[in-house]
């Protein structure tokens, strides 16, 4: 099975992901840190959040629903914790073309 981890699972966007990737056939592993966006996981989805290394754990995929200004330093806070070939996703199409993104 196909494994994401979606970062800013609990956001405006993220959790527009974190609905429609329901009822499909890939594991997705929520991480989010604000309470409220936790709880909006919790009561709106039903789903649960967990670490941030917990979702890194053999992940097929990563995507970085998160604040445009957040993507290069969690980028490069996790890249050290994938895998090769781990794809990763930005939300943010200019990220990778304005080197915010970790070689």
């Amino acid at each position: 099975m196909t494994s994401i981890a979606l970062f800013g699972a609990g956001g405006k966007m993220g959790a527009r992901l974190a609905k429609n990737l329901l009822g499909s056939p890939f594991e997705v592993r929520h991480v989010e840190v604000s309470e409220a966006g936790q709880k909006r996981l919790k009561d709106e989805l039903g789903v649960t959040c967990c670490s941030v290394d917990d979702a890194l754990k053999g992940v097929d995929a990563v995507i970085l629903a998160v604040p445009d200004t957040l993507i290069g330093r969690i980028a490069a806070d996790i890249s050290p914790k994938l895998a090769a070939g781990t794809m990763v996703i930005t939300l943010d199409a200019a990220a990778p073309f304005a080197g915010h993104l970790p070689k």
